[in-house]
């Protein structure tokens, strides 16, 4: 075993290190133990963030000292953060990913030895490539009506940009050959659609890595049936927070689960589990997790000699069998926390006989133009308008309604759909409605725009007999519709 560096503070990149909550502390203290027994070139400084700051009163979970800590160091190593019952609104770990534009969620799951799976023999080793900022998790949510919910599903073609551009940058630096991408878009044809074209678009610049496209639910399916078919996969935030927890699974589960959330200037690395605040304190939980999370960011540090230490340390260990935690064998039976921790560090040195490490290289993050009009059309125009009502009459009454308020307006109504099904005029559907009615204006004289005056005027019109709780424009952008049809819809 070599001996701990001796460079000097100054020689020493800085990270911020963020304990946790529950058994956070315990598997961060392994994880520092283990990066300064290497001797590699990193300085902690020592902040808090989660449930100790939420009880204080901080709605964010995160304070300033610590956000100020961030700025400056750019790196972060995290433990697992709680969100308590009856503090704060929102999660301080996606405040955090929000806050510093981690934009791209890496989660690598690989086959173990010692760590026996379902999948064990299979060579499960894959990439899940989530973006990590918008889509659903935007968490836009408002009540439309007193029974009806909406939650706006946010894709940005910047986003869908960056994350497509990570993920075959990432390929490249892990050696990979393969990136698929995974969306719904088949039914969501301008959200999930706009991560589709993008990929295709993207691919073509990266002709040295096989480029395949993949539905979502199908890529669920072949990831339980076969996955040691699978590379990378790029995939939106919800679909990512699904299918890699699916593949954690696959490899022993959670506990050997690393993270990194990498954004153009800040970067945090954590494991994806919880704070278990039940093995709290007892010493039993496995660091493998956030040991492992450690790796990636001594990688993304530059330190490849140490990051390579350590995970031939922990392939040895496991492959050896001779300690290994509860999760494994049983809380009962299994090794402590700290016992791993020295027995990964008496393992430098030492090289598994059947599982390798790969050769990375430093990863080149994306450039992209960081205006935020990033699609610049050359022409636009507003064709019609959806106006949503709550009501409770039936359709046909709130329809041959609106037909008759509109009649001097330069816009007709097209159809009126619930739930995303025409259901005016009539088209024979047995449809359960309820009450939030997406009510679809267009310009009876086609080519023509709809000014803001018209749309002011035909909302006074409906507000008189309705309420009304939201509107869409319906756009095109260099003649391609902005917006999809109803089913049913013509």
């Amino acid at each position: 075993m070599s001996m701990p560096s001796t460079r000097s503070e100054s020689e020493k990149k800085l990270v911020t290190v963020i304990p946790g909550d529950g058994v956070g502390p315990e598997c961060v203290r392994a994880a520092k133990r283990i990066i300064e027994a290497t001797g590699a070139a990193v300085a902690w400084e020592e902040r808090h963030a989660g449930a100790s700051v939420f009880r204080q009163g901080i709605a964010s979970g995160v304070p300033q000292e610590t956000l100020e800590s961030i700025r400056k160091t750019r790196v972060v190593l995290k433990g697992p953060l709680e969100t308590p019952v009856g503090f704060g609104e929102k999660s301080a770990n996606v405040t955090l990913r929000k806050l510093f534009e981690t934009y791209g969620n890496i989660r690598p799951v690989r086959e173990l030895p010692g760590v026996p799976t379902p999948y064990s023999g299979r060579g499960i080793d894959l990439v899940v490539v989530r973006e990590n900022v918008e889509d659903l998790y935007a968490g836009i949510e408002h009540m439309q009506t007193p029974g009806v919910a909406q939650c706006l599903k946010l894709i940005s073609n910047k986003g869908c940009e960056k994350i497509v551009r990570l993920a075959f940058e990432f390929a490249i630096a892990e050696g990979r050959t393969r990136v698929h991408c995974a969306t719904k878009s088949n039914i969501m044809k301008l959200t999930e659609g706009a991560l589709k074209r993008t990929f295709e678009k993207v691919s073509e610049e990266y002709p040295g890595i096989e480029a395949q496209h993949i539905i979502i639910d199908n890529c669920a399916h072949q990831l339980v049936k076969k996955p040691e078919q699978f590379d990378v996969i790029v995939t939106t935030n919800m679909n990512g927070d699904i299918i890699s927890d699916l593949t954690s699974a696959l490899v022993g589960g959670l506990g050997f689960a690393p993270s990194a959330n990498i954004g153009n200037e800040v970067s945090i690395f954590e494991a994806v589990h919880g704070s278990a605040p039940k093995y709290a304190g007892k010493d039993v939980i496995n660091p493998t997790a956030v040991v492992l999370s450690a790796v990636m960011m001594l990688r993304h540090l530059g330190e490849f000699e140490a990051a390579a230490k350590i995970e031939h340390a922990i392939l040895v260990t496991l492959e050896e069998g001779k300690v290994r935690t509860g999760d494994v064998v049983g809380y009962d039976q299994g090794a402590s926390t700290s016992a791993f921790t020295d027995a990964v560090i008496a393992n430098f040195g030492r090289t598994s006989e059947r599982y390798q490490v790969r050769a990375y290289k430093p990863i080149k993050l994306p450039n992209i133009d960081p205006a935020p009009d990033f699609v610049k059309p050359q022409k636009r125009h507003v064709i019609g308008i959806d106006i949503f009502v709550e009501s409770a009459l039936p359709a046909e009454t709130i329809g041959k309604s609106l037909e008759h308020l509109a009649l001097e307006t330069p816009v007709k109504l097209k159809m009126i759909s619930n739930r995303g099904t025409k259901v005016y005029p009539p088209t024979g559907a047995m449809t359960d409605c309820v009450d939030h009615w997406r009510c679809r204006f267009i310009l009876r004289d086609a080519g023509g725009d709809l000014d803001d005056s018209t749309v002011f005027d035909l909302l006074q019109r409906i507000a008189a007999q309705y309420r009304w709780m939201h509107v869409e424009k319906l756009q095109e952008f260099d003649g391609v519709s902005g917006f999809t049809m109803a089913q049913g819809e013509d």
